[in-house]
């Protein structure tokens, strides 16, 4: 297979057996993608994938096949900062406002906040929990999460119109 993951390109023997987020912490090193519930419950493993000629879309790596990804392009959250390592701005969110507290949902709650904010640039409160709602976090009372998603979008709909 073939998998362009985080801006790098892939090719690997793989058993088709092997989970996505079997290969991508296993064999690739991205250990950010963690596993959670192994029964896509959780969402802890969320990436971004499309193929070349789509817009990428939030997964749970844990329910993907790794032949499946053949083809496409995957995003980590190891791949969302920027070439110099600034923080995206949803990444920056949570950190600025305390959006976790263990940490480790916060991966899987960035990337489908990234892939929210790209379909929807000024969510309500309502929309931001339904689009997380496939992301669960044991620790917190999701308010600090929400608030980080509309500080992020706020970020984000100013840089678009600077």
């Amino acid at each position: 297979m073939s998998v362009d993951v985080d801006g790098s390109r892939y090719v690997d023997d793989v058993e088709p057996r092997t989970l996505l987020v079997q290969h991508l912490r296993e064999r690739l090193g991205k250990v950010g993608t963690v596993v959670g519930c192994d029964t896509s419950n959780c969402g802890s493993c969320t990436v971004l994938m499309g193929g070349a000629d789509e817009a990428p879309l939030s997964v749970k790596s844990c329910s993907v096949l790794a032949v499946q990804a053949d083809g496409a392009s995957v995003t980590t959250i190891e791949g969302l900062a920027g070439p110099g390592g600034e923080l995206h701005a949803v990444q920056q969110a949570f950190h600025e406002l305390h959006a976790l507290q263990c940490g480790y949902c916060t991966p899987g709650m960035i990337m489908s906040a990234v892939d929210l904010l790209r379909d929807n640039d000024d969510p309500s409160e309502e929309e931001i929990r339904e689009g997380l709602a496939g992301n669960l976090c044991r620790c917190t009372g999701y308010q600090n999460i929400v608030r980080a998603v509309q500080a992020a979008a706020k970020s984000l709909r100013e840089v678009v119109h600077a």
